[in-house]
C-alpha cells in the first residue's frame, strides 16, 4: 500500500530541535554547503552564524518563538519571531539550500506576517538585513518591505556572528506594515 507524501507543517521550536536548528542555519549562510542556496553569506563571512545558546534563547525567551517547518520528518525552514512592543521582529532565517526558490522561504514568511498580527496584535514587522546583500534585500522588497536607511553596526569583533571578510558591513532596518 503506498502512502500520500505530506506536505510541509509549522511548529514552534523545541530544546529538542537546538542542534538540528543550529545545523539548518549554518548550512543556509555559511560555508560551502551553503553555496547550493541563494542566500549565502560566505563571500563576506566567515565562522558561525549562530550557536546553540543563541538558538535556546530565542526558544525560551517569553517574548520570542521560533517557528520551524518540516517536512518528511526534518526541519526544512525557521524563524525567530519576536514582540517588540508595537511591532514584531523577524529573524533567524534559513530555509534548507536544496530547497531554496522553491516557495518554502514565501511560505514561512507569509505565516511569521500572520502569526505576529494575530497573537501579538502589531502591525508591523521589523528586521535587519546585511546592507551589502542586494539580492536577498530585492527578495523581501518584493514581498513588501522597504529600505529605511536606518543601518546599526555590524558586531566586528564578536566571532559568534561570523568573521567578516570586509570591512563595510552593516545592518539595515527593512520594515514591513501588515494589513
Amino acid at each position: 500500500m503506498e502512502t500520500a507524501a505530506t506536505g510541509p507543517t509549522l511548529r514552534d521550536a523545541t530544546d529538542a530541535d537546538v542542534d538540528e536548528l543550529v545545523t539548518l542555519i549554518q548550512s543556509a549562510y555559511r560555508g560551502e554547503s551553503s553555496r547550493a542556496g541563494w542566500t549565502t553569506e560566505a563571500d563576506i563571512l566567515e565562522g558561525q552564524r549562530t550557536d546553540p545558546e543563541g538558538v535556546l534563547e530565542v526558544i525560551k525567551s517569553p517574548d520570542s518563538r521560533l517557528l520551524t517547518m518540516e517536512l518528511e520528518g526534518r526541519i526544512v525552514a525557521c524563524c525567530q519571531l519576536e514582540h517588540r512592543g508595537d511591532h514584531a521582529y523577524f529573524g533567524m532565517f534559513a530555509v534548507s539550500p536544496g530547497l531554496q526558490g522553491g516557495g518554502l522561504g514565501r511560505a514561512v514568511l507569509a505565516e511569521a506576517e500572520r502569526q505576529a498580527r494575530r497573537t501579538w496584535g502589531v502591525t508591523e514587522m521589523h528586521m535587519t538585513v546585511i546592507s551589502v546583500r542586494d539580492d536577498l534585500i530585492a527578495w523581501y522588497e518584493r514581498r513588501g518591505y522597504r529600505r529605511t536607511g536606518r543601518t546599526t553596526p555590524f558586531p566586528y569583533g564578536d566571532e559568534r556572528f561570523g568573521v567578516p571578510r570586509r570591512d563595510d558591513l552593516e545592518f539595515e532596518l527593512l520594515v514591513k506594515e501588515l494589513a
